[in-house]
């Protein structure tokens, strides 16, 4: 039990304050216990510096989205919002925007952590609802070791959320979290470079991404008429620039094969994210079948993939792509 009082007065009687004080606290006694996870206790006179924890690397973290969110509104749709971190330390905790009204939030955005012990660290995510005034309600947690990151490789990750990430016995299904992770060493003897460092200068180059220039194709595609079949097509979105395009309708098919090119020019591939989204073509308009969206973070560092994507949305639903990332050649002085 703790108050805080002033000039006679229970601060902490006000709503919203008590919640504050226990978090911070909470948080606190969180990270005392866990950090540091090495202590050097010398016997004999000498420096030990080599021996202590020090910053080993950055985290680049991609908040994707999320989706099936519990809902914790009695009118309306809960308002989430992240808090990630690797130490449960304030001014190292970031905190994304509000999307209003939303169960299925996009946030598209990007943080970036100090590592100090990949071998015993955990990045978190606490998902909340905004209440206003009100304390926040939480929706769900979840973590990743990340001991389980390949340095130099992007992790492209779904999170199941939870209620409690230590004592785990609530099986009530709070949604998933889409994150993308990306740990680079500061050893620069490994060769790897992080594409986030401004010295990369990639965001301020014109790219070029061509979707599907090895055949794009869509496989046991949910039905969605009488028939049993469905005529598909996809709409393929740059969300930053707005960039669409459309494939063709495929008539009467759960298995169709478009095999269509379509190149965007980006102009920051970094921060930008494809969005494909399926429809199924009928007479009166077209019905949305379900949507992937993916980080162009991998076409970049990769250069050319292809690969195999659920379709979000649907009961059952992939969708194959061919990713190629052309340079565009920096102009000359004159």
């Amino acid at each position: 039990m703790f108050s805080l009082k002033k000039y006679g007065r229970d601060l902490s009687a006000i709503p919203g304050i008590s919640d504050a004080i226990e978090a911070t606290i909470r948080d606190a006694i969180e990270d005392s216990i866990t950090w540091p996870v090495r202590q050097i206790i010398p016997i004999l006179p000498g420096d030990y510096s080599d021996l202590e924890l020090k910053p080993v690397g950055t985290l680049d973290v991609k908040l994707i989205q999320a989706k099936g969110l519990t809902n914790k509104d009695i009118i309306g749709k809960s308002d989430p919002y992240a808090v990630i971190f690797i130490r449960p330390v304030r001014d190292r905790m970031k905190t994304s925007k509000t999307i209003n009204n939303q169960l299925n939030p996009i946030w598209n955005e990007h943080f970036d952590f100090i590592v100090e012990d990949e071998s015993t660290q955990y990045l978190t995510i606490r998902v909340f609802d905004d209440e206003g005034v009100q304390a926040s309600e939480l929706i769900g947690c979840a973590h990743v070791a990340l001991k389980d990151l390949e340095p130099g490789k992007v992790k492209d990750v779904w999170l199941k959320l939870v209620k409690d990430l230590v004592i785990q016995r609530d099986n009530k299904d709070r949604g998933q979290v889409h994150l993308e992770l990306l740990f680079c060493p500061v050893r620069t003897e490994s060769g790897l470079t992080n594409p986030f460092n401004t010295d990369f200068r990639l965001t301020s180059l014109e790219k070029a991404l061509k979707s599907g220039n090895d055949g794009t194709e869509a496989a046991d595609i949910a039905k969605s008429n009488l028939m049993g079949k469905s005529d598909p097509f996809v709409v393929l979105v740059l969300k930053k620039s707005e960039q669409k395009h459309k494939t063709r309708v495929v008539n009467n098919t759960l298995n169709p094969v478009w095999n269509q090119t379509f190149d965007f020019v980006v102009e920051d591939g970094l921060h930008d994210l494809l969005i494909t989204e399926v429809y199924d073509h009928d007479t009166f308009g077209k019905d949305k079948m379900g949507r992937c969206i993916m980080t162009l973070t991998r076409v970049i560092l990769e250069g050319e993939f292809t690969d195999t994507f659920p379709i979000d949305g649907t009961k059952s639903g992939i969708l194959h792509l061919h990713l190629k990332w052309t340079p565009q050649p920096l102009p000359r002085d004159p």
